[in-house]
């Protein structure tokens, strides 16, 4: 399939590339099929580019490079979604976003809808959680606390 994308001009991506969110993502539920772009190979981000629009594309991250070390439950309409997969078929991933707060502009990481995606079914789900209790690693720390 050939897309021409807004960041990376026209692309071409195999079928067995494609990830499926087949609820779509908050505010982009008509987009369902997307990509993932890694421009670096040794960068922890990636481009999760749409194929349905090709104008959208969203910086996600792996949450442990920002110290973030998800423990989520699935419900069982969650896990039957994602093909109930195997552990270590899933990867959790955070979209980043750009925040403006006193004119001055950050990107910071969508905590609270982290992206949860089987890599062998190519599927996937964004998961908005009311209560958010991440695990917080501080790998800088002497000593435990």
């Amino acid at each position: 399939m050939k897309v021409d994308t807004y960041l990376f001009g026209s692309i071409e991506v195999a079928d067995e590339k494609i990830i499926t969110f087949p609820v779509g993502l908050v505010a982009f539920e008509n987009s369902r099929r997307y990509t993932l772009i890694q421009e670096d190979a040794q960068g922890a981000g990636f481009t999760l580019q749409s194929l349905d629009e090709p104008g959208l594309a969203l910086q996600i991250v792996d949450p442990t490079t920002l110290g973030f070390r998800y423990e989520l439950e699935l419900s069982d309409a969650e896990s039957a979604l994602l093909q109930s997969p195997a552990d270590d078929d899933v990867v959790v991933m955070q979209v980043l976003y750009k925040k403006e707060t006193d004119g001055k502009a950050d990107i910071v990481p969508n905590l609270r809808a982290p992206l949860v995606i089987n890599l062998k079914a190519r599927i996937g789900l964004q998961k908005v959680m009311e209560n958010l209790r991440p695990n917080v690693t501080l790998s800088n720390l002497a000593s435990t606390v």
